[in-house]
């Protein structure tokens, strides 16, 4: 698995034109902080809301009570509708990120879905690109692993897409 450095996802950001725009809940702002160091962050990344309680996903992001109910805030449903929120709030950002998931044990831990499971939604192109991954591990580690995860989504995405650069 091909680590994708912060400083190598942002150069592909810049060169490609794109901006960004981070909602997190499980990774409580890891990945907004570690892109932070990376020369021209502040041309590509235009924000980050750290949406770990439900009501800051509802008030936020307009993720539905409803959704939260039937599904848990660790869901892929729940990404989604956070990733299109935060593209609301957001319209200027080329490629949205959701995360949410189970970094400890809690209430929505069930045998299908134990610790570690985490959920992303990339919203990039007017596509929902949606992830379900399990890692392993302390709820540090967990964090990390899902931080690096999304990081290496976003350059394979860019990389599939062939975005061509504005000219």
């Amino acid at each position: 698995m091909k680590k994708t450095t912060p400083e190598v996802l942002i150069k592909d950001f810049i060169k490609h034109k794109l901006k960004l725009a981070l909602a997190e809940s499980c990774t409580c702002g890891l990945a907004a902080a570690q892109l932070a160091p990376a020369e021209g962050v502040s041309e590509v990344l235009l924000g980050s809301v750290v949406t770990y309680h439900t009501d800051a996903k509802q008030q936020l992001l307009g993720v539905k009570k409803a959704t939260l109910t039937t599904y848990s805030a660790e869901s892929q449903q729940t990404t989604n509708e956070m990733a299109l929120g935060l593209h609301r709030n957001l319209p200027d950002a080329d490629v949205c990120v959701a995360v949410t998931g189970l970094c400890g044990p809690g209430q929505s831990e069930t045998p299908d879905k134990p610790v570690g499971t985490v959920f992303v939604t990339i919203l990039f192109k007017g596509h929902a690109h949606e992830y379900r991954e399990q890692f392993d591990g302390n709820s540090d580690a967990i964090r990390q692993q899902a931080t690096e995860f999304i990081y290496r989504k976003l350059a394979e995405l860019l990389d599939r897409e062939q975005v061509a650069p504005a000219t």
